[in-house]
């Protein structure tokens, strides 16, 4: 259909009703301001000093406290049906009500309002809903027991109910628009940090808060100065009670079309001791450790895909996993923390993709190749992992920490495809076939160290990271081509058949280090003097053998595709950084850096020799402006090298897929990238309303690039790489977010406008093009006491790809997603659920990415046993069988469109059995 952009006008539409039935009809009208004041006396008349006050109408929902006279004050209150509670400890609950209040004099005076001692047990009191959010600086504490939630849910589910985090299916999660990094448990990694092993094996109950750090690193949090971009990092803090405890549980399941799932876990906490062990087995996606991502999931997520209740992982999965976890002190000095997992998964993809390599349009001849694939993928990956943490206080005025790493992977995949190749000239049809095995073992050491003076302030900081690691592969290529050249009378046919067999083996070793030297100064500033030292080696193997023939002696060995050579990159920085705090509110920093590198590289027989050298000078500078306590802006300049991979550098042809041969370029420069980055923050605690906002700018010197050309009259392509001027991005992103109706309403709305000016060569020309990425999300959190809550999302994206040469053209997609959950609690012991998702797609070259998957999933849970322990559930997944996953990727002058399998409808009966045992008083 030619009108695909209809359903994005009725999405958009959509979305904009949802948002006038959400808003009260009073907004729809002037919009009045007023004043509300009172004080706050007891029986005997005398003013109370911290009376917390509570203030709701049809608009707003404010929070505030009395002063030393008793006093309360709210300014620009919205709304009408004002009503007002107070209540502090020891004395009854005060509530007033001023119902369909409209005065036009825009103040509302309440008097004197009296409150009497409470005279009932303690265990009748009734405590207010205290203040749930709390700022403080680099971190935001969420307190669960101000937010509804299943008590009875994992962590998983409680986090879902937070205002600015957001949970995707696969156990992403996501705070302020940004991926969680790492988990921690009172302070300590909790199963290294692994995100989905917290998440899905804590109980909510245990939680009494979960903290979201913006965490810049050991080195910035004990120097106390940030200098390098943060990650999110949620630390849960444990309640009193469940700080010794005992808990596990155990999970099986069983379903339609053979689904099956299987877990147990065994957790003990101590008072700083923590001892776990968990195993699981399933086929349907419901992972219980990262795999090979530490932020969950195998691929980054969207936050566009959030409202998408579909399963977001690519094929069928069948996954088994097992691991142990502790955490203690050894002694008064030091603390050890430690973990191993191994995980097994079996992959079976089937889908077809669609790659557009672009050379021109129109009136240009030949220059539009078109590669259509139908393919089936089957792999097996097995990961063992094992991390250690070391923290030792030396002295008073010394602290080490020492964090060795050791993985171990294996791999093996087989691949087929049957493809499609054409041009405006030639078309050809042909097949490949792919046998690859991998092993892979790595060992990395990271080490932190500072000393403390006498002097406040005065440090001596030293940071190590070293790390190998090995990659053996063979592969087996097996590659049919069938071309037919129309262009002549009689058509010409060619066939090429290429069968290989390649070994290689790549050895990488890096070592990063860093010396500062931190002194205060005159009038509140800080010197730093620091040196930096960074070094990588490869040494690699490539073999390529002949199977074409069958000679006796077995397969040949063909040298101009084999490899043997040696490459090391080498930086050494040398700089200064001078930190000034101008006032309470202002800081400032400004520095300056020279930093050599050299880049050698060289084959075995010293045929092939490569030698590069360069000085950057590398200026610094940043600016933090705390307007108040709930509103701060920051500006921050960075500089970095980024060397070339081996990939992109190796001087062999890599023939293995015949219609797109790669050719190392061993004279590659490293790029230099220049990062500005500003962001704003502004929360307005007794709304419950939070603003953030950033715009980064980055621009790339020597940035390397594909240089592509084909070959003529065939569709051949070829690809090197090479260092040009030109490239830039700019990334731009908000989140608001709002408490609405009395809280029971959470609204977030949330952006982010990306451009990409990408920089590639086609046929040895310059061409400029442009990425644009686009996305909105808006989405509505309601909940009613325990019995009910739902969850409306809204999303759009566009991707939009341009090119200027040969001509200048464009190619837009357009995608967007509707969903709707719920949940209602029908007395103690049944919930039932309902998710629905609407995906729109329109836009893409092939008609079979333009299709509109409808997704729906039920559930139905019953609990019993002691404390509700044991809890028994129905689900229905994907009930329309129509999950696909659909995604779209731009790179140089190639549009990829994709289209894979994914978890479809099964149906699944399971028991859950949980396990509490608390320690015995003595």
């Amino acid at each position: 259909m030619e009108l695909r952009g209809g359903n994005i006008i009725r999405l958009v539409l959509f979305l904009a009703i949802t948002n006038l039935f959400f808003l009260p009809k009073s907004a729809l009208g002037q919009v009045s301001k007023k004043e509300v004041y009172g004080i706050v006396v007891d029986t005997a008349g005398r003013p109370l000093n911290g009376v917390s006050i509570h203030l709701t109408s049809s608009r707003d929902t404010l929070f505030s406290s009395t002063s030393a006279t008793g006093y309360f004050h709210f300014s620009r209150v919205l709304g009408n049906d004002i009503r007002i509670s107070c209540s502090q400890l020891g004395l009854s609950i005060l509530e007033r009500s001023y119902p369909l209040y409209n005065s036009t004099t825009a103040k509302l005076d309440v008097g004197k309002l009296t409150m009497f001692p409470h005279v009932s047990l303690l265990k009748e009191v009734v405590v207010l809903k205290y203040k749930p959010i709390v700022y403080k600086q680099d971190t935001v504490q969420f307190n669960l027991d101000a937010f509804q939630f299943d008590r009875r849910a994992l962590l998983e589910e409680a986090l879902k109910a937070l205002p600015n985090i957001q949970v995707s299916r696969d156990g992403s999660v996501y705070a302020f628009g940004k991926p969680i990094s790492s988990v921690k448990v009172d302070g300590k990694k909790f199963f290294g940090g692994d995100v989905l092993t917290a998440t899905r094996n804590l109980p909510a109950d245990f939680v009494k808060s979960v903290q979201v750090i913006d965490f810049y690193g050991d080195e910035a949090t004990a120097k106390g100065i940030k200098s390098t971009e943060s990650e999110k990092v949620l630390n849960i803090v444990l309640k009193d009670d469940k700080k010794k405890i005992t808990f596990g549980q155990a999970t099986l399941g069983g379903g339609s079309v053979d689904r099956y799932l299987g877990s147990a876990g065994l957790n003990r906490f101590n008072d700083g001791k923590e001892y776990s062990v968990i195993a699981s087995v399933n086929n349907t996606n419901t992972n219980l450790f990262s795999f090979g991502s530490p932020n969950g999931g195998e691929r980054e997520r969207e936050m566009g895909e959030l409202a998408d209740f579909a399963d977001p992982t690519d094929g069928v999965n069948k996954i088994g996993s097992v691991g142990g976890s502790f955490s203690s002190p050894l002694s008064k000095t030091v603390t050890a923390s430690g973990k191993y997992s191994f995980t097994q998964r079996n992959n079976y993809i089937q889908g077809n993709s669609l790659l557009q390599s672009i050379y021109g349009y129109g009136k240009v001849a030949n220059n539009l190749i078109s590669n259509y694939e139908d393919y089936k993928i089957k792999s097996i990956d097995r990961i063992h992992k094992m991390d250690w943490d070391f923290d030792m206080k030396l002295s008073p005025k010394d602290q080490l920490k020492i964090s060795p790493k050791l993985s171990w992977a294996n791999s093996t995949s087989n691949t087929l495809k049957d493809r499609r190749i054409q041009n405006n000239r030639l078309s050809s049809t042909g097949n490949y076939g792919a046998a690859n095995s991998t092993e892979s073992p790595a060992a990395a050491l990271d080490l932190f160290y500072v000393r403390s003076f006498t002097k406040p302030g005065r440090k001596v900081l030293y940071t190590l990271h070293t790390d190998f690691n090995s990659l053996d592969k063979d592969e087996e290529v097996r590659d049919f081509n069938r071309a037919i050249d129309s262009s002549t009378n009689v058509p010409k046919i060619t066939e090429t058949y290429l069968n290989q067999m390649v070994r290689s083996s790549n050895e990488n070793k890096n070592i990063q280090s860093r010396l500062s030297l931190v002194e205060p100064v005159d009038l509140g500033g800080t010197l730093e003097i620091n040196y930096d030292f960074d070094y990588t080696k490869i040494d690699a193997r490539r073999s390529t053998f002949d199977n074409n023939n069958n000679f006796d002696n077995g397969p040949i060995l063909v040298d101009s595709l084999s490899l043997k050579y040696d490459y090391s990159f080498a930086s050494n920085k040398v700089g200064m950084i001078y930190r000034q705090d101008l006032s309470e509110k202002v800081k400032v920093n400004f520095g300056f850096a020279v930093q050599p590198s050299e880049l050698t590289g060289s084959s075995t027989d010293k045929l092939i020799k490569t030698s590069y050298s360069n000085v950057n000078l590398v200026p610094s500078a940043g600016l933090k402006w705390k307007f108040t306590k709930e509103e701060d802006l920051s500006m921050d300049y960075y500089g970095r090298n980024n060397q070339p991979s081996f990939y992109q550098i190796q001087p062999v042809v890599d023939n293995t897929n015949t219609q797109n041969i790669v050719i190392g370029n061993k004279d590659l420069k490293s790029e230099f990238a220049h990062s500005i980055v500003s962001k704003y923050r502004k929360s307005i605690t007794r709304r419950g309303q939070y603003l953030e906002a950033s715009l980064a700018f980055n621009l790339v010197n020597d940035k390397i690039v594909a240089n592509r050309t084909i070959e003529p009259n065939s569709t051949i392509q070829k690809t090197t790489y090479r260092n040009t001027e030109g490239y830039y991005d700019i990334k731009s992103y908000y989140l608001f977010t709002a408490s609405l109706l009395s809280d029971n309403l959470q609204m977030s709305l949330n952006g982010n406008a990306d451009y990409y000016n990408n920089i590639s060569y086609v046929n040895d020309k310059k061409s400029f093009g442009g990425h644009f990425l686009f996305t909105q999300a808006l989405q509505f959190r309601y909940t009613w006491s325990d019995i009910f809550e739902a969850e409306l999302n809204g999303n759009y994206s566009l991707n939009r790809a341009t090119f200027d040469w040969p001509v200048q053209d464009n190619i837009t997609a357009h995608s967007g997603i509707v969903g709707l959950g719920s949940k209602a609690y029908l007395g103690k012991h049944f919930t039932m659920g309902l998710e629905l998702s609407q995906k729109f797609n329109a836009g893409y070259s092939s008609s079979w990415n333009n299709i509109n998957p409808t997704i729906i999933n039920a559930y139905m849970e019953y609990t019993f046993g002691r404390n509700n322990l044991g809890m028994l559930r129905f689900q229905g997944f994907d009930l329309m069988n129509q999950n696909t996953g659909i995604s779209r990727a731009v790179v140089g002058n190639d549009i990829l469109d994709v289209r894979n399998n994914r978890l479809a409808r099964y149906f699944m009966l399971s028991l859950n059995i949980r396990l509490q045992k608390y320690p015995k008083k003595s």
